[in-house]
């Protein structure tokens, strides 16, 4: 059986609950990624996705100027890199998340989609 290690990617983009959802949104164009880490200095804050954009722009016009913070997913649900597989894609389709931020001894060392989980 695979573990999350082996297929989660261990590039990980990040922005500060500071930063505007413009920011965010054009660093994950700019990578073709569906999510951004949201990192409190080294402290796993949240996750900002494609879905936290679409609800921020159908709520506000000006989304695009507010902090990540006002629209991000705080303390996230966290999958171990040695979790089966399995069990990461069991969390996502029953929780409806199409990333999770990998933790190790407390320190985020990735991010697995549901892609990588299903392929």
């Amino acid at each position: 059986m695979a573990t999350v290690r082996e297929v989660m990617s261990e590039t990980l983009y990040t922005v500060n609950p500071s930063s505007t959802v413009g920011e965010a949104v054009a660093l994950m164009a700019q990578h073709r990624v569906g999510a951004m880490i949201v990192m409190d200095g080294t402290r796993l804050a949240g996750i900002f996705t494609e879905r936290d954009t679409v609800r921020a722009i159908s709520h506000s016009y000006d989304a695009p100027s507010h902090e990540v913070s006002s629209w991000m997913t705080s303390d996230p649900v966290t999958v171990a890199p040695g979790e089966q597989v399995e069990d990461a894609l069991q969390i996502m389709l029953d929780r409806g998340f199409r990333h999770l931020p990998v933790v190790e001894n407390g320190e985020v060392i990735g991010i697995v989609s549901i892609r990588d989980l299903a392929g």
